[in-house]
């Protein structure tokens, strides 16, 4: 092999190790920045339109509902955490972990809370069928994730 390939060898090594270590030596905030994480809890469906007449009923109120996922396999603690509509009617979420890898129902009439079904104790329906926006924020009011229907697209809605 001659002297000018194992140089061209070398330097071509060289320059993907230097490539590597200034990637690795970025601020973490620069790559986070660069490649968005994915939410540990979404929204995953949200049930608007409670299937049937809109009777106002506890059965009917509680056919209206938002599932949260949470997609890693750690329990997040949502105490404080928050569930919206666009015309601010909020639920908070009270001593309440979801497990990883688990699925949580937020229902909006009255019912008794378990593991994976919540309920917001109202008497009227929350989520709008023509259109809405449900928003979750965490316990220091950050944005974490939202669903929307009946929007045209664009907009910023954080």
């Amino acid at each position: 092999m001659s002297t000018s390939v194992t140089a061209r060898r070398l330097a071509a090594a060289a320059l993907a190790a230097g490539a590597v270590v200034s990637v690795a030596a970025l601020p973490a905030s620069a790559v986070d920045h660069a490649r968005p994480a994915q939410p540990k809890v979404k929204i995953s469906a949200v049930q608007y339109d409670s299937p049937g007449r809109d009777d106002r009923s506890n059965r009917s109120l509680n056919k209206e509902w938002v599932e949260l996922t949470n997609t890693t396999r750690q329990s997040v603690n949502l105490n404080g955490w928050t569930l919206r509509d666009e015309s601010g009617k909020t639920y908070t979420f009270d001593h309440y972990r979801l497990a990883g890898r688990a699925t949580v129902r937020i229902h909006t009439g009255v019912g008794r809370d378990t593991r994976t079904d919540l309920y917001q104790d109202r008497r009227a329906y929350v989520w709008n069928n023509d259109h809405d926006t449900a928003t979750l924020r965490n316990d220091r009011g950050r944005f974490v994730d939202d669903e929307s229907w009946g929007h045209r697209r664009g907009g910023n809605r954080h």
